[in-house]
């Protein structure tokens, strides 16, 4: 939706229905260029406009301190996004990843990743025999991207394994 001419995402929505007044949507809506979340009510007849979006596929190419750059698949045209607005989403980003870029009026104002990525653990700390016994079945791992992973105690440096990247949580190895 499109309010002050930026596009916001809902977040949660409660219809709410009160004693003698009038119901009441209540919405959580986070912006899709600042990444703040604001609370805003709706009455019945209020109008809200579409904002007007579209998907494009992208490719990922590289990172400096403040920005993560890529490139639209289809224009060859590249742009970048600041770190802070992607937040936790950019410590899954690897050289050559395909992301959907969203255009907001034609320009590039967030990037969504892919549910699930591959990383290959490249520093982990051996199991030790006994660990299980005392609760422990997981260790850190660091990643190919530079971020902590808690996998199984058979996860070994070298091996791929497969990262949700909405909750940054070990979902399996892979052979790749």
């Amino acid at each position: 939706m499109d309010i002050d001419n930026q596009p916001y995402l809902v977040v949660e929505a409660n219809f709410v229905r009160m004693q003698q007044r009038k119901p009441v949507m209540q919405t959580k809506l986070k912006s899709l260029i600042t990444n703040k979340v604001i609370e805003n009510n709706f009455h019945p007849g209020d109008r809200v406009e579409e904002a007007d979006l579209t998907h494009r596929r992208s490719g990922y190419l590289y990172s400096d301190p403040d920005h993560a750059y890529f490139m639209n698949n289809e224009t060859y045209e590249q742009f970048g996004i600041s770190l802070e607005q992607m937040g936790d989403q950019a410590r899954f980003l690897k050289e050559g990843m395909e992301v959907d870029a969203l255009y907001y009026n034609g320009e590039p104002v967030s990037v969504e990743l892919p549910g699930k990525v591959n990383l290959k653990v490249v520093q982990t700390i051996d199991g030790a025999r006994g660990d299980t016994a005392q609760g422990k079945v997981t260790k850190p791992a660091t990643m190919e991207t530079g971020f902590d992973v808690n996998v199984p105690l058979f996860i070994k440096e070298g091996d791929v394994i497969k990262v949700n990247t909405e909750t940054g949580e070990y979902l399996e190895r892979v052979n790749e």
